[in-house]
């Protein structure tokens, strides 16, 4: 396992605590990683994403789709109705599972669907107006009078 020292990046960056917090978190995980159900992630447009979940032999009942602390956890859980059968070859996993997926700031779930042994889960990134890059205009200075600067003076005194 490779050991990455994020200390430089913690000494020389302000506000990045999120960033090395997740690559540590990724870096520590020596877990295999699980494999069901399986997912695409694609960039629908530049502040747009779905995931795509198999979830073959699920209902809209059996899946459970929470978002809780900048996570996105999604569950399917499918009740036995199995018992009395008796299979030659069971290649369709309709086992319990958990996928979760960490979203960045300002990341929401815009809405999911479920068809065809498909689970999409929309997503945008909401950037808020005060975080949006804005222009400055820059003004110039007015022209002071003669006549104002006498009546400043005269004010003063």
């Amino acid at each position: 396992m490779r050991h990455f020292d994020f200390a430089p990046l913690h000494r020389a960056s302000i506000g990045f605590d999120q960033i090395a917090d997740m690559m540590d978190r990724v870096l520590e995980n020596d877990a295999p990683q699980q494999g069901y159900p399986p997912y695409n992630i694609e960039k629908t447009s530049d502040d747009a994403y779905r995931i795509s979940l198999a979830v073959a032999g699920f209902s809209d009942q059996d899946l459970t789709i929470d978002v809780k602390e900048q996570s996105l956890v999604v569950t399917g859980r499918k009740a036995d109705g199995n018992k009395g059968k008796t299979y030659l070859h069971r290649g369709i996993a309709t086992r319990a599972f958990e996928r979760s997926f960490h979203l960045a700031d300002h990341v929401r779930v815009v809405g999911a669907s479920h068809s065809d042994g498909m689970l999409h889960i929309d997503l945008a990134r909401e950037i808020p107006e005060a975080l949006k890059p804005r222009r400055i205009a820059i003004s110039k200075p007015e022209s002071a009078s003669t006549e104002q600067d006498v009546v400043d003076a005269q004010a003063v005194n």
